[in-house]
């Protein structure tokens, strides 16, 4: 593992942000370690703390546009380069990177993108030999880049092709390649609110989507922003703000949220009534959740468990619960407009255990349901594996359910989102917009069942 390098007092303005952009760069490339890890928690990149706001969200864009680019910027430097990218000096590869998506798409000078990443290389012992490539593949960049991503069609190439199959394959070739240019565009930032979208739309510089929530192109410290601290919203992406609605009027009603963390939906539920159970097996993520109803001031019940394993509260009686939330672990392509580096971690053979898991949990969520009552299965995945064929098994091998299909009156009118069989499916190029950053939303499938 390279040793982690820290900013300089005296060293060049911005220099620090993309020494730690090239190590996270490597962390998701070469080390398979996900942006999340990264970021935030114990684990996260020691040199964040000394970074300033401003340089912290410039190299989490930096990063964030390298790897929505990816297959682009790899097509790009592979025509620039006679003997394609260095391999044995990973720091060379990242600067690479880093230069070409400020000259490209970031509003960065060129030769300021050019003169930090040849400085980038400069500072590395193993990669410093090759400061001379960098600067004139970026120079050279500046001067032809655009023109040769023209040629080289990106919406299809930042995608891995086997991922890209299988959505041509399941949505058809035009829905693929517009679902796969949708993902190209750095997301907007959806809020679901407690009361009154209109006003925190007008405070937040927004607008209100058919569905309620809250989109807004405001960038920077979430906390910072106006409603976050005295708890009157919360992010939530609007598709992920749908499942919880098929449940219907969900006031004093008992309903176990399996698998709840980091909260969104719990909250949801909270705060239309619900009495609400959260079960999840992590504690650092429970703890989250329970920091997030406490800033909201909505009332859950909390628990670190696995849920497969769970028996149940006493509180219940034996009863059962009126309804079931199972938002199941999934390989979350999904979401690869807000987590891109997601395209580049997930591999065709994570299908086999996470169905496995996905059908523990559903069979789980039978046994804690009540006659009559509701299950709703969601995940933020685009793969039918997770979604359609899991529910499709288990309807198979559960005679006490049945389907209770969703009609478009229930989402806001919106037809398009549901499938010929009753059940909610997101793409990321649904709810489009003239501006793109103000479009799309995440991969979603959900299903409700209800137990005779």
């Amino acid at each position: 593992m390279p040793a982690q390098r820290f900013a300089r007092p005296s060293e060049v303005p911005g220099l620090a942000a993309r020494r730690v952009a090239a190590d996270i760069l490597d962390g998701v490339l070469h080390r398979r370690r996900t942006l999340d890890d990264q970021l935030d928690g114990a684990a996260a990149h020691p040199a964040l703390k000394s970074l300033a706001d401003r340089d912290r969200a410039l190299m989490r864009r930096m990063v964030a546009t390298v790897l929505r680019r990816l297959g682009t910027l790899g097509a790009l430097l592979a025509r620039l380069l006679d003997r394609g990218v260095p391999t044995d000096a990973p720091r060379a590869q990242s600067a690479l990177l880093i230069g070409a998506a400020q000259i490209l798409w970031m509003d960065v000078p060129d030769h300021a993108a050019v003169d930090l990443s040849v400085r980038l290389v400069q500072s590395d012992r193993r990669a410093a030999k090759y400061a001379g490539l960098v600067n004139a593949v970026l120079r050279r960049c500046a001067r032809e880049g655009r023109a040769i991503i023209d040629e080289l069609k990106p919406q299809a190439l930042d995608i891995p092709p086997w991922m890209l199959q299988r959505w041509t394959a399941h949505y058809g070739e035009a829905t693929a390649r517009e679902m796969a240019l949708a993902l190209a565009h750095e997301p907007s930032l959806d809020v679901t609110v407690k009361s009154d979208p209109a006003q925190w739309a007008a405070r937040l510089h927004g607008e209100v989507l058919p569905t309620g929530t809250v989109r807004t192109l405001l960038s920077g410290s979430v906390t910072m922003l106006p409603g976050f601290g005295e708890g009157q919203w919360w992010v939530q992406d609007a598709a992920a703000a749908l499942p919880t609605r098929l449940f219907g009027d969900v006031s004093g009603k008992r309903i176990a949220d399996l698998c709840a963390a980091p909260g969104g939906k719990t909250a949801q539920l909270a705060l239309a009534g619900a009495r609400v159970t959260a079960i999840d097996r992590s504690p650092a993520r429970v703890a989250r959740l329970r920091e997030n109803l406490a800033r909201l001031a909505l009332p859950a019940e909390t628990i670190v468990a696995d849920a497969v394993e769970w028996q149940g509260d006493a509180q219940g009686n034996g009863e059962g619960f009126d309804g079931v939330l199972v938002d199941a672990p999934c390989t979350s392509t999904g979401t690869i407009r807000r987590h891109p580096d997601v395209a580049w971690l997930r591999q065709e053979s994570d299908f086999t255990a996470l169905t496995t898991l996905q059908q523990r949990l559903l069979r789980k969520a039978v046994t804690l349901l009540k006659p009559g009552g509701t299950l709703v299965y969601c995940t933020c995945s685009l793969e039918p594996e997770e979604g359609e064929q899991v529910i499709a098994a288990l309807l198979s091998s559960e005679s006490s359910l049945r389907r209770a299909p969703i009609e478009a009156g229930e989402v806001a009118g919106l037809a398009s989102i549901i499938t010929a069989g009753g059940d909610l499916r997101t793409l990321p190029c649904h709810l489009p917009n003239e501006d793109p950053r103000l479009g799309g939303l995440d991969g979603f499938y959900a299903a409700r069942l209800v137990r005779l």
